[in-house]
């Protein structure tokens, strides 16, 4: 259940920092993509170097990486990248400004931008895991929702006997993994996702389409997949690598789309409409091609395609729609309009007014419409908007 996620690890001041080399090691062997933030103590227990060798990723320890240049490191960025931070070991002394929310290092800015869940494994010998102020503090952790991951037991630094070790590298994978394997309501869905552009065919080299990418579509079905939905992925024309663990189908013209669509919806539990499917289509397609001398490419008649999302919408019963829009005018009005009559669960609205968003671009802005709200999101990545989208599917699922 690693494959593909992205581990914030943060190593605190402690003599169990070693073992992380450990748990970064099988981390990355499992597919995970490890980045690593350390305190200013940590660098007296084990090397960046180290580290950054086995993450295959930089190590930040600083503000500032680079005194000549003036390159810093985006702590908010570091935060926001994360499907997860693990802060192990956690010290007593990182523990105590965690609660209060001191921000003297990089490690703690990262934490105060976080965008992810935070899981913890403290490491401090017998006297202080026992002391008041260190109950407390981890009490304070679990309350604010933070996975704590309790001591163990047996010999210590200073050799006494007891209650303080960090937990083993393989356990804290271990709980890592169950982390990710767990608890999202696809888990074992069928969804449907389309994505990409249709071709509608004018002759045999010229049609008419769109500037779909698919990356929004593909992103989707990557995420759902790793949420552990049996996912269908219905693409256009597209040069994206299917990702893992999905099917694939590819079609090419809107009735190809309509008809894979149409074989798959009745046994889903969620049909996702991003792809841009074409509204109209040449009436009649030439077999051979239009030569520019016969005028014939000036007057195209054309036709309506299926309304695959309105189809759906009129045909389903179990399942959950997601359809998508793409407006330039009055778009919150027509994105509820289109949320109505086509019947769907949840509605996309994309603009082509917001800069970063778009066809072919990484990034997306997006408004959620649903029958008795809007929620409107900030720019983001559109893997991170991907998300956003099957937590929203999570709950109506």
């Amino acid at each position: 259940m690693l494959k593909g996620k992205k581990i914030l690890l943060g190593i605190a001041g402690s003599i169990a920092a070693y073992k992380i080399i450990t748990l970064t090691r099988e981390l990355v062997k499992n597919g995970a993509d490890v980045r690593v933030v350390m305190t200013p103590s940590a660098l007296s227990f084990v090397t960046p170097l180290t580290l950054a060798t086995l993450s295959k990723n930089p190590v930040s320890s600083a503000y500032v990486s680079n005194e000549t240049s003036g390159e810093w490191t985006n702590h908010v960025e570091l935060g926001k990248w994360a499907d997860l931070m693990v802060i192990a070991p956690l010290s007593a002394n990182t523990l105590a400004k965690l609660v209060t929310g001191e921000c003297d290092n990089l490690l703690l800015a990262v934490v105060l931008s976080l965008g992810c869940p935070l899981m913890v494994a403290p490491a401090m010998d017998l006297d202080m895991s026992d002391h008041i102020t260190t109950v407390n503090n981890l009490n304070a952790l679990q309350e604010r929702g933070v996975k704590v991951l309790d001591f163990d037991e047996g010999e210590l630094a200073s050799g006494l006997i007891g209650k303080g070790r960090m937990k083993e590298p393989e356990i804290i994978l271990q709980t890592i993994d169950d982390y990710f394997d767990l608890k999202s309501p696809l888990k074992g869905k069928k969804l449907v996702v389309t994505a990409g552009p249709t071709y509608e065919a004018i002759d045999p080299v010229r049609f008419i389409g769109n500037h779909s990418s698919g990356k929004m579509g593909f992103a989707i079905a990557q995420d759902a997949a790793e949420r552990g939905a049996e996912v269908v992925l219905i693409s256009g024309p597209t040069h994206l690598q299917t990702p893992d663990n999905v099917l694939r189908v590819n079609v090419t013209s809107a009735l190809d789309m309509f008809n894979a669509v149409d074989e798959h919806f009745p046994q889903c539990d969620g049909l996702i409409m991003s792809a841009a499917v074409a509204d109209y289509r040449p009436l009649k397609v030439a077999d051979s091609k239009i030569k520019k001398e016969s005028g014939g490419i000036d007057n195209i008649q054309l036709e309506s395609t299926r309304d695959i999302l309105a189809f759906c919408g009129e045909t389903k019963k179990h399942q959950v729609l997601v359809g998508f829009a793409l407006e330039t005018d009055n778009e919150l009005e027509n994105a509820k309009k289109k949320l109505k009559n086509k019947n769907a669960d949840m509605l996309v609205l994309n603009s082509l007014r917001d800069e970063g968003a778009g066809f072919g671009s990484d990034t997306n802005r997006v408004t959620f419409v649903f029958p008795d709200r809007v929620q409107k999101n900030e720019l983001k990545m559109k893997l991170n908007v991907a998300k956003d989208i099957l937590d929203e599917l999570e709950l109506l699922v």
